[in-house]
C-alpha cells in the first residue's frame, strides 16, 4: 500500500461536524496557538487503526503526511513512527529519531507532541546525549519548548528526574499557558514517584511560578497541603 491509499482512506472517514469542533478546541483562530490548522474530524481511535494498517510505509513516504495541511494526516504520520520505533534495531531507531527531529515542525500542536514525542525522542534520549533538550527548552518556538518538556516523561517513567527539574527551572518564567500546563504536569508526574523531591523543588520556586503551573503540580497533594501552597504558606 502507498501513502496515496492511506490519504484516500483518511479522507473517506472525514466528519465535518467533528472537524468543526476541533477547529475551536485546538485554537485555530487568528493569533491563537493553532492558527490556520485544518481538520478532517477523525477520532483518535480511527487514526491509530489507520497508522497500524500502514505501518510498513517507508520513512520517505511519510513526508507528504508530515507536511500535510490536515492535522489528522500529520498525526497519523507521527503515530506510524511511534509504532515503528519499538520494533526497530538500534540503527533504525537512530534513523527514526533523526527523521522526527528533521520533521518536527509537523508536531505543531500539543496533542501531536504529547502523543508521539515521549515514545520516540524520549525513548531515544534515554541512552543518548540530551543536549538538544536544552536547545529546545531555550527556543523561542512554543512547540520546541513543549517538546523539551514532553521528552522528559520518558525519563520520569524510569525514575530519572534530573533533566526534568532542570528544564522546569529554565521554563519557570515562560509566558505561554501551554508551557505552564506542561511543566506543572511534568512536576506532578515526578511527585507521583517522589513527592519529597517535587516538594523540594516547589519550596524553592512555587512563589514565582505561574499559577496554572503550580495548580497542575500540586493537583494530587492532600487538600490541606495543596491549600497551603496556594496561599503561599509553606
Amino acid at each position: 500500500m502507498k501513502v496515496n491509499d492511506l490519504q484516500k482512506q483518511i479522507r473517506a472517514q472525514r466528519d465535518p461536524e467533528r472537524a468543526k469542533a476541533s477547529i475551536w478546541f485546538f485554537k485555530t483562530g487568528k493569533g491563537e496557538y493553532g492558527e490556520g490548522d485544518k481538520f478532517l474530524g477523525l477520532k483518535m481511535g480511527k487514526q491509530r487503526i489507520l497508522a497500524k494498517k500502514f505501518i510498513d510505509l517507508e520513512l520517505s513516504e511519510l513526508i507528504p503526511l508530515l507536511k500535510s495541511e490536515w492535522h489528522e494526516e500529520r498525526m497519523i504520520g507521527l503515530v506510524i513512527l511511534t509504532y515503528k520505533y519499538p520494533k526497530a534495531d538500534d540503527k533504525e531507531k537512530k534513523r527514526i529519531y533523526d527523521f522526527y527531529i528533521k520533521h518536527r515542525k509537523a508536531a505543531n500542536n500539543w496533542d501531536l507532541i504529547d502523543v508521539t514525542v515521549p515514545r520516540i525522542i524520549g525513548a531515544y534520549l534515554l541512552n543518548n546525549d540530551r543536549a538538544i533538550l536544552y536547545k529546545f527548552a531555550r527556543s523561542k518556538d512554543l512547540w520546541e519548548k513543549r517538546i523539551a518538556v514532553l521528552v522528559t516523561f520518558a525519563f520520569i517513567a524510569k525514575n530519572d528526574f534530573k533533566d526534568s527539574l532542570k528544564i522546569a527551572k529554565i521554563l519557570l518564567n515562560d509566558k505561554h499557558d501551554l508551557i505552564h500546563k506542561a511543566v506543572g504536569w511534568m512536576l506532578r508526574e515526578i511527585g507521583k514517584r517522589d513527592q519529597a523531591l517535587e516538594e523540594k523543588f516547589l519550596r524553592s520556586h512555587y512563589k514565582k511560578m505561574p499559577r496554572t503551573m503550580l495548580r497542575y503540580a500540586i493537583e494530587r497533594f492532600p487538600e490541606p497541603l495543596r491549600l497551603r501552597y496556594l496561599k503561599g504558606k509553606i
